[in-house]
């Protein structure tokens, strides 16, 4: 067990967050000894108490309390992928919002929100690293699949995630999502009601259309604007919340959406080296009961491979106006 000690942060280490540079310097000591080090104010910067997200300048003087030799703990291996300075910094910048209650990331196309078979590198393990000034890890309240980009919304305490939850089964929230489809939809607009069926098989879960023992599926669908009968960009409001409900209904419509090849097969994929080969699927807003009281609505930008596509189509902005 060492004593109080001082160390002084070198040039290398400057704007580095506080908590970052800790686990390096100290990598047998979990997070959650760290978080209560801090709110003890047991761990000091410049003779001041910090919090983990504080950025560190050259020259400060870190103030550390007794700590436990490596050798005097017990490391229990990690498993799988773990996420670099690099990655948790690139998810940082991914926030949209960021409130006492509340983070919004703008998630990327082809990150997966949570883990699975064969996949390690997901949203949920790089939590840690969107604490920011919080003392709680972020909690995940919905899920977006893992080639849909755009809004995703985290709770950052447990009181918050216990009414966004509340919020989303009680179908106070209202998810916007843009997409491009091969084809157009008979209907301009409408609402969309198809059950849908959760089967398994070879290519992973997957639902299906089934009027005798599927869940109940309502979508609200509008068409913002198309390219003769080709493609389609069309708006898309899930009043339900069913797995790949948007994707399942699109393709029952005979509008499978763009480069979704597991619910539209080869139909779904255009001979345009123009546009990106990803699913052109987007949560494009959120409207949701603030826990702390008011309504919070936040928007996402189209990523840029997709405005590539739908900048190749010839589709403006103006148009979902």
């Amino acid at each position: 067990m060492s004593g109080v000690q001082t160390l002084t942060i070198a040039a290398g280490d400057a704007d580095m967050r506080l908590d970052r540079w800790f686990h390096r310097e100290f990598p047998h000591i979990g997070y959650g000894r760290l978080s209560k080090l801090l709110r003890t104010g047991q761990i000091r910067l410049d003779g001041k108490r910090c919090k983990a997200g504080d950025r560190i300048t050259e020259g400060q003087a870190v103030r550390l309390p007794p700590l436990p030799d490596a050798g005097a703990v017990v490391e229990v291996p990690r498993k799988g992928w773990m996420p670099s300075e690099a990655d948790l910094d690139a998810l940082a910048e991914c926030v949209i919002h960021m409130d006492e209650s509340i983070l919004v990331i703008d998630k990327p196309g082809g990150l997966a929100v949570q883990g699975g078979t064969g996949t390690e590198r997901h949203v949920d393990v790089m939590l840690d690293g969107l604490r920011f000034d919080g003392t709680e890890r972020p909690r995940l309240v919905h899920r977006l699949d893992r080639d849909t980009s755009g809004v995703l919304v985290l709770a950052r305490t447990v009181q918050a995630a216990r009414a966004l939850q509340k919020s989303f089964k009680g179908h106070d929230t209202t998810k916007t999502y843009w997409a491009l489809v091969a084809g157009v939809p008979e209907r301009a607009e409408g609402l969309i009601v198809l059950p849908l069926l959760k089967k398994g098989g070879p290519g992973g879960e997957r639902v299906q259309v089934d009027h005798e023992e599927g869940q109940k599926a309502e979508t609200m669908l509008r068409l913002i604007d198309k390219v003769g009968d080709k493609v389609a960009w069309l708006e898309l409001q899930p009043l339900t919340g069913r797995t790949h409900q948007l994707r399942a209904h699109c393709q029952a419509l005979g509008t499978p959406i763009l480069c979704d090849g597991k619910y539209g097969g080869r139909a779904s994929f255009l001979e345009k080296d123009a546009i990106c080969r990803r699913m052109h699927l987007h949560a494009r807003s959120i409207s949701l009961p603030h826990p702390d009281g008011g309504i919070l609505e936040v928007k996402a930008p189209l990523p840029d491979d997709l405005r590539k596509s739908w900048k190749f189509f010839g589709f403006s902005m103006e148009m979902a106006k």
